[in-house]
């Protein structure tokens, strides 16, 4: 009896040590305890649904998500090291890299969404542009709604010795090279950075400044400016304050333009590689859940990110973009099912491409003073966007049963192909910046200067 309870024990003994096919050798990890930053917006959602749902935990890791006042304040906190990484704008880990106002290592290895963003003007501007926007078949404005509606307006504004001003979030946003691209596709200049002008206004026709993302609506409401790009809620916000209409997504001004990302510090993911891969694995599970099933999940997304630990607005307000539809103008809503895409179309790939399209632009407005060759678009976006661990962190989830392995792009380049989805119908080619940039009618080109 004793020896039959010996060897069933020793059996068990080795059975546990033979890994279960099909499941990888579980990370070591250097940190299990790691506190993560975010801005209240509809695509921080990624972080808020790998804590709800455990994912972070099955890693081994004990996340604590910390909301933070602004885009400036969280850089600062991931760099200061009082966040271990934070929910970034996709600029953002390249501006802090070339030095571009806070200088500072930052990579990024999961890109966290695709599109999400929208431009919103006041009800007064509104009511003006409409005289110069065609309506469809239905009896409403066409889309998309191009900033040629908007130039009349502001030349008004400018015959009544006003200024039109308009805010985004921060100097490397998506939402400030996304406004200035709608801007400068219907002929309106909206400035430019150089070492005397940090505030991009040199030659401008339309002035933007920075505000936070869920001080827009009231900004707007109290006249301080006249429109905005900014995430959601915020611009379903300005519908139900009744105090603005979004005109046009940021999918229709660059069809599935990289977003968010999740950023670390370079020497922060060189002292916990492997906490670092279990961060971008939990991560790639939540992006997956939250495109499954043609978005059967939205709306227990929606709840979650409704709840003031997270982004705090009416679920109703968060569902109108979050779950198929974007919503124009009241009784103006209209199906644009990829406005919030989280992991279709290889959304969590880190693309060289994508960081290199982000350099065009700061170097077309000024914040990148002098012209660089091709070589250096491409070494600066090597540097900063991490496809190597995403791809591992990746694998290690195929190992574990948790991803397919034809759900990512293992033996891509870096490159997406060649495209002219754009508003301009430009194309862009991210192997050729240089080329790219001496197409855009409107941005400094070659050795150009803002004060040239």
């Amino acid at each position: 009896m004793v020896r039959s309870i010996r060897s069933a024990l020793a059996l068990t003994l080795v059975l546990a040590s033979i890994p279960l096919a099909g499941m990888a050798k579980p990370l070591k990890l250097e940190k299990e305890q790691v506190k993560l930053g975010f801005i209240k917006l509809t695509d921080m959602a990624p972080l808020a649904i790998a804590y709800e749902k455990g994912f972070f935990e099955d890693e081994g890791l004990y996340v604590t998500l910390e909301a933070q006042s602004n885009w400036k304040v969280l850089l600062d906190r991931v760099i200061s090291r009082e966040l271990d990484g934070a929910h970034m704008l996709a600029g953002q880990p390249l501006g802090a890299t070339i030095g571009i106002g806070t200088k500072s290592d930052v990579i990024t290895a999961f890109s966290m969404d695709l599109n999400g963003n929208a431009i919103t003007v006041s009800n007064e501007v509104w009511s003006k542009m409409k005289a110069n926007i065609p309506n469809g078949a239905d009896g409403k404005p066409q889309h998309p709604i191009k900033a040629d509606a908007l130039k009349p307006v502001v030349a008004e504004f400018k015959a009544q010795g006003k200024q039109f001003k308009m805010g985004m979030v921060f100097p490397v946003s998506t939402h400030n090279y996304e406004l200035r691209y709608w801007l400068a596709a219907g002929g309106l200049n909206p400035g430019y950075y150089s070492s005397t002008d940090v505030t991009g206004r040199t030659k401008a026709d339309v002035l933007l400044s920075v505000t936070p993302p869920p001080q827009m609506p009231a900004t707007l409401e109290a006249g301080t400016i006249n429109g905005y790009c900014v995430g959601e809620p915020w611009n379903q916000q300005a519908i139900a304050k009744n105090v603005g209409v979004p005109v046009i997504t940021d999918y229709e001004i660059w069809k599935n333009n990289p977003e968010k990302v999740f950023g670390v510090t370079a020497a922060w993911a060189e002292k916990y590689p492997n906490t670092h891969l279990a961060l971008v694995k939990a991560l790639i599970r939540a992006a997956i859940w939250l495109d499954a099933k043609n978005g059967a999940n939205r709306n227990e997304a929606v709840q979650i990110l409704s709840r003031s630990e997270y982004v705090g607005a009416d679920a109703r307000i968060i569902g109108n973009s979050m779950t198929g539809t974007f919503e124009y103008g009241k009784g103006d809503k209209r199906p644009l099912p990829d406005f919030n895409v989280f992991f279709r179309y290889n959304a969590t790939y880190p693309y060289y491409s994508d960081a290199i399209w982000y350099l065009t632009q700061m170097r077309r407005w000024g914040q990148i003073e002098d012209a660089r060759p091709d070589s250096w678009y491409l070494d600066t976006a090597k540097k900063v966007y991490r496809p190597d661990i995403y791809l591992k962190a990746a694998q290690l989830l195929i190992d574990d049963g948790k991803a397919k392995k034809e759900d990512f792009p293992f033996g891509n380049d870096g490159f997406r192909a060649p495209s002219k989805d754009f508003i301009d119908g430009i194309e862009y080619d991210g192997r050729q910046p240089n080329a790219y940039i001496e197409k855009l009618k409107i941005g400094l080109k070659g050795s150009q200067k803002a004060g040239s």
